[in-house]
């Protein structure tokens, strides 16, 4: 009879953590293994000398949902060439394999976040920052990675520590990147935060660096914001839009009520700009009150982009 390996068994032997196989397996179909009646997973030899193989391969450089797909003899010949770069035998070890996709990179910073790797999760952040345009690195590294995250939390396959972990080096990150740019001093001001309940901000800190980049001068609160606090900032510092992210969940009764409240106090003459994940859940308290849905940042740009076109006629 085949012999059966428990996860916590196939770690020990692969070197690799069981919250990074589950999301191999998971995301990228690595290996298959069997499931007991009670929904455990169990390893066969096979499949632990193939996470071996794919550990190996993706710590010299190459990416999980690349070499993923290929068959067991495939990797043994790929890792027995020498072609991965850095192993032992590779004619081209000093070769740094380039990145090209958004993927890519997400991909690898969800590893680095999986080993609790702060340093590497900055590393490929930088590197990443380099390779992708400002709206790539925003759309399909940073926002899906942390997005990815939370699904993982929520479902038990990450711990708090590594959603915490994940959260300060991506803050310091993005608030690095907001202090790159610099308003005219007669640019407009928008006021960027998240309403009652919404305790994840990082959709608020990318229309932070959004704002910043389409000209504004942009004042970021945190998340969790009453609507009065946000308000007396808005009345407070004469700003002409309010950007509101709404992560999860998509059905707190609080932020419609929230929402109602701000433009009860605001009025018609400050925009008010709603986006994110769950942003599509509010719709009917986002038209109701003439609010703005934006369904991602190429289209927070645009919003903004039309404000300042209309307040400089």
């Amino acid at each position: 009879m085949m012999t059966k390996h428990p996860i916590r068994v196939v770690a020990k032997k692969t070197g690799l953590s069981a919250g990074l196989i589950r999301i191999w397996e998971r995301r990228h179909n690595a290996v298959t293994p069997l499931r007991t009646e009670t929904n455990r997973r169990l390893y066969s030899d096979e499949d632990i000398e193939r996470l071996i193989l794919l550990g190996r391969a993706t710590k010299a450089g190459e990416s999980i949902s690349q070499i993923a797909k290929l068959s067991t003899d495939e990797l043994r010949r790929l890792i027995g060439s020498g072609s991965v770069a850095g192993l032992p035998g590779s004619q081209s070890a000093h070769v740094d394999l380039s990145i090209k996709s958004g993927s890519e990179y997400r991909e690898l910073c969800l590893e680095a976040v999986n080993d609790l790797d702060a340093e590497r999760l900055e590393s490929m952040l930088l590197k990443a920052s380099v390779g992708l345009s400002q709206r790539a690195l925003l759309e399909q590294v940073l926002g899906p990675l942390m997005s990815s995250i939370g699904d993982l939390w929520r479902e038990g396959e990450l711990k708090v520590v590594h959603e915490h972990l994940a959260s300060a080096v991506v803050r310091t990150f993005l608030g690095n990147m907001s202090g790159a740019f610099s308003a005219h001093e007669s640019a407009p001001l928008v006021i960027i935060t998240t309403p009652v309940g919404q305790l994840h901000e990082f959709g608020a800190l990318m229309a932070n660096i959004t704002a910043a980049a389409s000209g504004w001068k942009s004042l970021y609160l945190g998340p969790n914001m009453p609507a009065g606090d946000i308000a007396s900032a808005v009345i407070h510092n004469n700003a002409r839009a309010v950007v509101l992210s709404v992560i999860y969940p998509a059905d707190d009764p609080r932020v419609g009520n929230e929402l109602e409240q701000l433009h009860n106090i605001l009025g018609v003459r400050v925009q008010i700009i709603v986006g994110g994940r769950s942003a599509e859940g509010y719709r009917g308290i986002i038209e109701k009150i003439g609010a703005v849905l934006v369904k991602d940042l190429s289209s927070l740009q645009f919003r903004l982009d039309s404000i300042r076109s209309v307040n400089a006629a």
